[in-house]
């Protein structure tokens, strides 16, 4: 496993860019030139050329420490965490949704995947997942990149099962899920997760990425060839921005490969899954504060998220009953 590992480290990928796309060539701030596995891979090519460029997906331990992760993903958009989960908590995992999963339809449109089961409410069905929902390491990370906003909530939960001869899905961005809207482009409002349920290999529909993409302007026109696949070994996490290029990879081999998409954005925007339903009350009331207040119940920003009169929304579901300030409306 450790051999494989190094050789995906390793692996250089080549392709041939046009000059239209030499954004994607300048080097975004971060690290310096020699720091073992996070190289400087991007460079100027000289004007009027087509050239090829190296281009990976950077592979950091699990203890590696949390602001040099965050000085990667703040470079290169995405990165990988090697081994970060148990192998026993993946299995539990994968034992309480497999019910779940069987019962859940495939896509109805070829973004979905036409042979993709996406099966989430995974608060509520499988227990053994909030380890992850809420691992400080992420945790920790999400904070750092979702700074400037004065909360960040959970944004989904979804098993994403890619079933055999499934086609790759088109390259997009996560955030264009707010309306396409157009987000500063030093602003960061989610921060991303898949965590290797099973092996995610080349053939078997690994996440596709262009590391470095979140710099670049939105187009709807990339495709596959602009990617690298994002392989790792299970309990692995792909680490990535709402900003950066990727997709779902082809499924050309016999099995299924299948992750769990954890995501985070900041609390002023709605989230993707609702929590308030997909968790029932009965269940809702059994979990801590943290947990419920990472959900959403709290105040999200200003004046944003209470109930009835002025109330901390956790109140409906501690059954409790106090006053609270709409907050400060001086920037931290």
């Amino acid at each position: 496993a450790d051999q494989a590992r190094d050789a995906r480290r390793d692996r250089h990928i080549e392709f041939v860019e046009s000059p239209s796309r030499r954004e994607l060539h300048h080097q975004p701030p971060g690290l310096d030139d020699g720091r073992h596995d996070h190289e400087s891979r991007i460079s100027e090519p000289e004007a009027g050329q087509l050239r090829s460029r190296d281009m990976s997906v950077v592979h950091l331990s699990a203890t590696s420490g949390v602001e040099e992760i965050h000085e990667v993903l703040r470079r290169d958009g995405a990165l990988i965490i090697d081994d970060l989960a148990e192998v026993d908590l993946i299995s539990r995992i994968n034992a309480e949704m497999a019910p779940w999963i069987d019962a859940t339809p495939v896509g109805s449109d070829d973004f979905s995947g036409r042979n993709t089961k996406r099966t989430g409410a995974l608060v509520a069905r499988s227990p053994s997942s909030r380890a992850l929902i809420q691992h400080p390491t992420i945790l920790d990370v999400t904070g750092k990149l979702l700074d400037r906003a004065q909360s960040y909530q959970l944004h989904l939960t979804q098993v994403i099962s890619i079933g055999p001869d499934s086609p790759g899905q088109s390259i997009h961005r996560d955030q264009w899920a707010f309306d396409f809207f157009e987000f500063p482009s030093d602003y960061h409002v989610q921060c991303n997760t898949i965590w290797a349920l099973s092996d995610f290999t080349e053939a078997n529909g690994a996440t596709r990425l262009m590391p470095g993409s979140q710099d670049l302007p939105n187009e709807h026109g990339h495709t596959v060839d602009e990617t690298v696949p994002a392989e790792m070994s299970v309990g692995s996490c792909l680490l990535y921005t709402g900003k950066v290029y990727h997709g779902g990879g082809a499924n050309t081999s016999d099995e299924t490969r299948t992750g769990l998409n954890i995501t985070y954005d900041v609390g002023w925007l709605r989230q993707e899954e609702n929590q308030y339903l997909s968790v029932p009350r009965e269940i809702a009331e059994t979990l801590p504060d943290d947990l419920l207040q990472l959900m959403g119940y709290r105040i999200g920003a200003y004046a944003l998220g209470y109930i009835d009169d002025v109330r901390d929304p956790i109140e409906a579901i501690r059954g409790t009953s106090g006053t609270m300030s709409f907050g400060t409306l001086a920037p931290e």
